[in-house]
């Protein structure tokens, strides 16, 4: 027992302000702390042992006004309906309902891009949903062939998933096996140009299996200076994942 109340283990979860609250063990922190994971919608409450993860704890219930203030700036969720404009790697996607199987059409003059998908809510949002995947996966293998090439690095397998954690993530192919780069689909709803940034730095992981100099100049030489990219995605990270909840 502790001065703090009951023992908590690295990961255990608390209510908060209604915010779900995950508790967390980093031994390289100096002190108890607070942050907000967008992408998630939650509250990570960091203690530098778990002895203290009981302090850190009520931290969290102590700062219950600011943990209830952090949500409320979240975008909203998205839900996905007929009508509704997406941007697609930038370019404007209208919604429609459609019979059968649900399909992406190409913009043609002045019409853009649309998809097709029927049925309503849950239904019509997983069909939808089902079309970005297919498109992010296109798209995405496209640019991890192309840069892989350009580093003179095999082609690894590549999918998409709805990782909450990370935009994108490398296996390294052991023992002359291909490797893997997994993206997440969301990334369909940022710009061409962001997007583009994931795969060259996925794909520098290929060579370089940290993030040391050699591993950012492979970067900067397919698509120049990433900060750009990265405040982007750190900005609107949390509305990527906000749409279809």
């Amino acid at each position: 027992m502790s001065l703090f109340g009951r023992a908590f283990a690295d990961g255990d979860r608390l209510d908060v302000a209604g915010t779900p609250v995950t508790l967390r063990v980093n031994r390289r922190a100096r002190r108890v702390s607070l942050r907000l994971d967008r992408t998630r919608r939650e509250i990570v409450a960091t203690a530098p042992s778990p002895r203290r993860l009981p302090e850190a704890a009520a931290f969290a219930r102590e700062r219950s006004a600011w943990i209830a203030q952090r949500i409320a700036e979240l975008p909203d969720a998205a839900p996905v309906h007929p009508g509704l404009v997406l941007r697609v790697f930038g370019e404007p996607v209208v919604l429609r309902t459609g019979t059968g199987r649900a399909n992406w059409t190409a913009a043609a003059g002045a019409e853009p891009a649309s998809i097709w998908a029927m049925g309503e809510g849950e239904g019509y949002a997983r069909a939808v949903i089902l079309i970005l995947k297919r498109r992010a996966l296109a798209v995405l293998a496209e640019r991890t062939e192309v840069y892989a090439a350009m580093l003179g690095a095999a082609a690894p397998s590549v999918t998409v998933a709805d990782a909450k954690a990370r935009w994108g993530s490398c296996r390294p192919g052991l023992r002359g096996g291909q490797a893997a780069i997994r993206y997440s689909w969301r990334l369909a709803l940022a710009p061409f140009e962001v997007a583009d940034y994931v795969a060259a730095h996925e794909c520098a992981h290929l060579l370089e299996l940290n993030h040391g100099p050699r591993f950012w100049a492979h970067v900067k030489a397919l698509v120049g200076e990433p900060a750009p990219h990265r405040a982007w995605l750190r900005v609107e990270g949390a509305r990527l994942h906000a749409f279809g909840r």
